[in-house]
């Protein structure tokens, strides 16, 4: 049987092409290497889907895919943000809009959002094959002639790869679309986890997995000489530090990792000046002089982080001690500790942790207007298959349904030469 789109991959990107190819007509078969569809879909945004980026200007909307911006526009004109959320609430899936604009479905279900899609292939009537790997891509001249899974070959007038990047490889994400790609004579960007939390050696933090401090400024340094500063919530973890500034920041402190011994400080009460903190402190004693320290550490640490901070607490002052024999130097410690909870960056998590990785096709190798390959007259590539670099809250899967969307719309029109 011959198709008139093969689409390699069932992720976000690869269910909405095959779905919109399907809706207009064409014969499309979906190859898919797990047992269902959208293993990575399920996952993200903890479970929750952060769907799209609600921002209506679609100049500061693009800006945030850095380089990749000027190559954009045609692309969102044919299939934006607005689109995407019509394209779900309209299927019964309504979004609300949270924090920083992210999106997200009202029932906070990504199996919602990858339930949408199936029904969107399913009215299609895209033949799907589950557990299909596809292991050779098969050229002749400058197409592809067949794709095999094993032995078994298929054949289609068009191919469309939608296989992802290598973030969070148990969902599939191995990087094959990249080697065949390569093969293919496309330049492949090497792969770097770029939305990723931070490895950190001080136990304090690791104590505190699960809590989040809220509405604290990070410092970070290279060799002592301080580099940048981030304001906003941090996520403590078995292994450092997470949560959207964190992981936002990640490629940043790449940088700085090549550079030297990075470092960094948490302002556990950035609005408030070191002088206006030990005046606070100082009521407080007095107000608590014959109770021990360490049961009145709550009164003036961040929610959730005692024992955490006893850790570090305990390396200046004995918290044993009745509150009215601490001397003067032992209560700016103190301050001066809230001020700056002291981190040292070990490195960035792997691909494992990754919530996105950069890396693959270079842009100028890709038609923008329809996903078309510039180098195999009839491949579409969509999704984290290109190189584009981008934040967390949304951008990356509005990206896969604007490719996913746009390439599905344009397969089958495109004359081999």
């Amino acid at each position: 049987m011959k198709y008139d789109l093969i689409v390699v991959g069932g992720g976000a990107s690869g269910m909405m092409a095959a779905g919109r190819a399907a809706e207009r007509g064409l014969k499309v078969l979906l190859l898919e290497k797990n047992e269902r569809l959208g293993e990575k879909l399920r996952i993200s945004g903890g479970g929750r889907c952060n769907i799209t980026n609600a921002e209506e200007n679609t100049k500061l909307l693009l800006g945030k895919y850095g380089k990749a911006e000027k190559y954009l526009y045609s692309l969102f004109a044919q299939f934006g943000m607005k689109e995407t959320f019509s394209f779900f609430e309209t299927r019964n899936l309504p979004l609300k809009i949270e924090a920083g604009k992210r999106a997200f479905p009202v029932s906070e279900k990504a199996l919602d959002v990858v339930r949408v899609l199936e029904e969107y292939l399913k009215k299609g009537k895209v033949i799907v094959r589950y557990q299909s790997p596809v292991t050779k891509v098969s050229v002749h001249d400058t197409y592809i002639d067949a794709v095999f899974c094993g032995d078994t070959r298929f054949e289609a007038k068009e191919y469309l790869f939608a296989t992802g990047s290598v973030s969070h490889p148990e969902t599939g994400s191995t990087g094959d679309g990249f080697r065949w790609l390569e093969k293919l004579g496309h330049t492949i960007a090497s792969p770097t986890p770029t939305i990723v939390p931070l490895a950190v050696k001080e136990k304090w933090v690791k104590t505190l997995m699960g809590v989040t401090l809220e509405d604290v400024k990070i410092h970070f340094f290279v060799e002592k000489q301080k580099q940048f500063s981030l304001a906003g919530n941090i996520l403590c973890t078995h292994f450092g530090l997470s949560g959207p500034l964190i992981l936002n920041a990640a490629h940043k402190v790449a940088d700085l990792l090549h550079r030297g011994r990075v470092t960094a400080h948490i302002d556990t009460c950035p609005k408030i000046d070191l002088g206006s903190l030990e005046q606070i402190l100082i009521e407080l004693f007095d107000k608590n002089k014959n109770k021990v320290l360490k049961n009145i550490l709550k009164e003036f640490i961040p929610t959730g982080t005692e024992k955490g901070l006893s850790i570090l607490l305990a390396e200046k002052i004995d918290l044993n001690k009745k509150v009215h024999s601490i001397t003067k130097e032992e209560r700016k410690k103190l301050v001066q500790l809230l001020k700056a909870l002291p981190v040292t960056v070990q490195g960035l998590m792997g691909f494992d942790r990754a919530v996105v990785a950069d890396g693959g096709v270079e842009l100028n190798e890709i038609d923008w207007k329809t996903m078309h390959s510039r180098k195999v007259s009839n491949l579409l590539v969509t999704g984290d298959l290109l190189h584009i670099n981008r934040p967390s809250g949304g951008y990356s899967l509005q990206l896969c349904w604007s490719t996913g969307y746009v390439a599905g719309s344009h397969a089958g029109k495109h004359e081999r030469h």
